[in-house]
């Protein structure tokens, strides 16, 4: 059976929702998410605009499906009993989500991000309701369980601050923080600042 409207097979279910989602990746490519329109996509998945809506009810909401598809397991955190090894995991997963969209469309979403306040109320609370913050408070409360860190230290500014860095890091130099920069920011920064001080 075809669809009237172009003359391919109709498709249904993950099927169609994974020929959406290629859409979106590729008009963020090419576009950015300033020039994302729901008609391009729709005319890329060769569906209507009608079948978004009934899944999107507008732009935001699909884009971020369109980057929460290859997300890690939020529910699943590492638990290796070791928190650099926890935290390395997570956030190299994490950061390798995109690896099959173009540098120059992540930078421009991050910078869409900055301007656009509807994008941006709709990607914090992405990060916090079963997202990667509340993944990564999950992680250091179980490493201060351990005695690993300090729980006095776990404040909500601290547990967002390997995502703020590594953001800023890619916003500077152009490109997704590799394995060494991760490294740096727990090595350097995040971690030193969790541990539990030494008795004198």
């Amino acid at each position: 059976m075809t669809s009237g409207r172009t003359g391919a097979p109709r498709r249904r279910g993950d099927e169609l929702e994974q020929a959406i989602l290629d859409a979106v990746w590729a008009e963020l490519t090419e576009h950015g998410y300033a020039r994302l329109t729901m008609d391009a996509v729709a005319t890329r998945a060769r569906t209507s605009k009608p079948v978004l809506y009934r899944r999107w009810p507008n732009r935001v909401e699909l884009v971020m499906a369109a980057l929460g598809r290859n997300a890690p397991d939020y529910r699943e955190p590492p638990d290796t009993g070791d928190l650099r090894t926890d935290l390395s995991q997570f956030l190299g997963r994490l950061l390798h989500r995109f690896d099959d969209l173009p540098v120059e469309g992540v930078h421009g979403f991050l910078l869409d991000l900055m301007r656009d306040p509807e994008l941006r109320c709709v990607f914090r609370a992405g990060l916090t309701h079963e997202g990667p913050v509340e993944t990564l408070d999950r992680i250091l409360r179980r490493a201060a369980e351990r005695g690993e860190i300090d729980p006095a230290r776990i404040t909500p500014r601290v547990v967002t601050l390997p995502l703020d860095l590594l953001r800023d890091a890619f916003m500077i130099d152009g490109e997704v923080p590799s394995d060494r920069v991760v490294g740096e920011v727990l090595d350097e920064i995040v971690l030193p600042l969790l541990r539990v001080p030494v008795a004198g």
